[in-house]
């Protein structure tokens, strides 16, 4: 076991090591250039679609396909993940996170404009799409081992990240608040699972749809409150972030190149952008033209990370728990809150959720930790709920429809089991495989991409010509 721990490890080191990182930002600057940003250029055109009437085949709402996919990306990296980035990083890993966003946005309109050309129809009358179709369908039949490879890899990925991480991650949150046994709370997140999944598609989009909007509302509201109360500091905190993102001594002096990399993998990590899971919820818009569909789904990255990821990180920085020191190296709390120079053996550094937790408890006494935790929440159960129809599609797409009923009780069952067991194998595997997934998907993004550019030009002529 612990031989296979390892190279699952490995793997995983691989699956988010510096060659795929540029690869997920390659592509994203690709098709950015070849979009002429799209991303930016209909920032206010993809808000205006997103609540605009849209009728087509589909299952869902535009709106309910980009709450699906924010379900399932906005989750613990936007609290834990920009904690940790920059904690290993350093502040200016939070300028690396927007530019990585920025880029993703195009690779976001990229994988919803495919997703929803290439999807099909299937035998219950619901759409099914996402990377394994447009790259069977876009491709050509010679690539379906390419489709192949992405649903097993989402298939597998699907059971960690989006199901027993996310379970764990919120029992172990409720027993550290309110010291509750974690087998009740995973009891408690199994029947509201199930109670959500059984109706499929449409009854989980009813539910995103509505908690979304309102998690993503309180969280960004409550930062912003103890911004303001602390609105003196963010200068100072936009000051951090820009000159430690190329000065190279955000970490103990460390190479700029560390700041880049945990910036770059954080953010790839909160948003998704080309990992080719949020297409999947794309594919079931009930939407007549792809390239809306696109623009639609870039909003993602957006509101992901350079709105959520932002509050975060702005809340960690206004507070005292991360400074810079005279000879410009990061001071990073301890447990008791005093200050240590980042590198120093020995000590219990603030991480992840915990520094979070911590500075929104500074930021506003009293009802700052709960923000976090319940944002932990309901973040990680919708998380659950999104990943559940994305990793549901990937098995429908390798053993049929029938399979599904067979996954629902299997989902629920692994969601019980997440809150109760130790993790660090299936941390190991879903991370590796969840980062496997964006292989097949980036080479079909680049592959299609002559149809994506050609797609959007039309698209500008025909609303020019109107």
């Amino acid at each position: 076991m612990e031989a296979l721990n390892t190279l699952v490890g490995k793997l995983g080191s691989f699956a988010w090591g510096p060659i795929m990182i540029v690869f997920l930002l390659g592509t994203g600057i690709l098709v950015s250039f070849g979009t002429r940003f799209v991303q930016l250029r209909k920032l206010g055109y993809a808000f205006k679609l997103l609540v605009s009437k849209s009728e087509g085949e589909g299952d869902i709402s535009p709106f309910q396909s980009l709450m699906t996919s924010l379900a399932a990306t906005i989750g613990t990296g936007n609290i834990a993940g920009v904690a940790t980035a920059i904690a290993s990083g350093g502040p200016g890993a939070v300028f690396w996170m927007w530019v990585t966003a920025a880029f993703g946005g195009a690779t976001k309109f990229s994988e919803g404009l495919l997703a929803l050309k290439f999807r099909e129809k299937n035998e219950k009358g619901e759409m099914s799409g996402g990377p394994m179709y447009y790259i069977k369908n876009g491709m050509g039949e010679q690539w379906k081992w390419l489709a192949f490879l992405f649903a097993l890899f989402g298939s597998v990925a699907a059971f960690g990240i989006g199901n027993m991480v996310q379970s764990n991650s919120v029992a172990a949150s409720i027993q550290q608040s309110f010291n509750i046994n974690p087998m009740i709370t995973g009891i408690v997140i199994a029947i509201a699972t199930a109670a959500v999944i059984l109706g499929g598609i449409k009854s989980i989009a009813r539910v995103t749809d509505k908690l979304v909007p309102i998690m993503a509302v309180v969280y960004v509201v409550g930062s912003l409150v103890i911004l303001g109360i602390h609105a003196d500091k963010i200068g100072a905190a936009f000051g951090m972030i820009f000159s430690n993102a190329f000065t190279g001594k955000a970490v103990g002096g460390g190479l700029v190149g560390s700041v880049i990399r945990f910036g770059v993998a954080r953010g790839i990590f909160s948003n998704e952008a080309g990992l080719g899971s949020a297409p999947i919820a794309h594919a079931a818009s009930k939407n007549t033209d792809h390239v809306k569909q696109g623009i639609i789904a870039s909003l993602g990255s957006f509101i992901d990370t350079l709105v959520i990821c932002s509050m975060t990180a702005l809340v960690i920085l206004v507070s005292p728990l991360v400074q810079i020191g005279d000879n410009g190296m990061m001071l990073l709390a301890d447990k008791s809150d005093q200050l240590h120079q980042v590198g120093t053996e020995g000590v219990d550094f603030l991480l992840g959720a915990d520094l979070t937790t911590r500075a929104f408890t500074l930021g506003m006494p009293g009802p700052g930790g709960f923000i976090v935790t319940f944002g932990l929440i309901f973040f990680a159960f919708s998380t659950i709920l999104g990943w559940y129809y994305y990793g549901s599609k990937c098995v429908e797409y390798i053993f049929g429809v029938k399979s599904i009923n067979v996954y629902k009780y299997l989902w629920v069952i692994c969601v019980f089991l997440g809150s109760a067991v130790q993790l660090s194998f299936v941390w190991n595997i879903s991370d590796a495989f969840n980062g496997l997934m964006a292989i097949p998907n980036l080479i079909a993004i680049i592959a299609l991409s002559g149809f994506i550019f050609k797609s959007l030009k039309e698209y500008e002529e025909r609303e020019k010509a109107k």
